[in-house]
This record gives C-alpha cells, structure tokens and sequence, in this order.
C-alpha cells in the first residue's frame, strides 16, 4: 500500500520514473514490516497463553506440543513453537520463558517493537 502512496519516483541519473523498491520504502516509512508484526503478535500471544491457568484449553495444548513428539526423517517442518523460542530468545535472552508478568512482558514487546529487536534484513 506504501507503494502506491509513495508512488514512482523520477531517477535522474537514468533519467526516468521508476518504481520504489521495498527497502527504499520501509526506510523512508520507518514501520513495522509483515514479519516484524507477525512476530511481535506471536510473542503477545505465547505470553497470554503462558499467564492462562494450567485447566484452560490453549495452555493444555502450548504444554502438550512441547512434549516432545517423534518427527519425521529429513528437514523437520518448523513448528509454531519453534518459532516463538527463537524470536523469543532474540528479544528477552536465555531466560525469557520466565519472564510471564503482564506488564513486564509488555514492556519487554514494546522495547522490542521500538528498537525493532525482531527487524530481519530483507533480501
């Protein structure tokens, strides 16, 4: 949508109009991108679920997932949960499965949304 915002721009070394590539947006716009945002809102997610009580059916399920299942030969697929360690790792450090406090969490998802902790380079 940023594009079509943006809309061309006149190159003048080339001496035409050309089209905005996605870098040169998300630099000039300076938001989130789709990645960051999906991110962000799995690690909001994962912390809900983790302050749940341990009867309610989302938490049984996140517990039962992390048992540890047999999976198949090759390339094991990546999991929801592999997922949310990993991001999760990358914003809170080793220890940030213990850190389930509301607003402490929230503090921790809004530090990693203004630095933008989780910002993968784009290709």
């Amino acid at each position: 949508m940023y594009g079509r915002i943006l809309g061309p721009v006149y190159d003048n070394e080339k001496e035409h109009c050309r089209i905005l590539t996605n870098k040169e947006i998300y630099a000039s716009v300076k938001e989130l991108t789709i990645i960051e945002t999906i991110r962000l809102n799995r690690l909001c997610w994962f912390g809900h679920v983790q302050r749940m009580e341990e009867k309610r059916i989302p938490k049984r399920v996140l517990l039962y997932m992390s048992l540890g299942t047999t999976r198949l030969r090759g390339r094991p697929r990546n999991r929801w949960q592999d997922e949310v360690r990993k991001n999760g790792k990358i914003v809170g450090g080793e220890g940030w499965q213990e850190n389930v406090n509301k607003e402490e969490w929230k503090k921790l998802l809004r530090t990693a949304r203004n630095h933008r902790i989780l910002h993968k380079p784009m290709e």
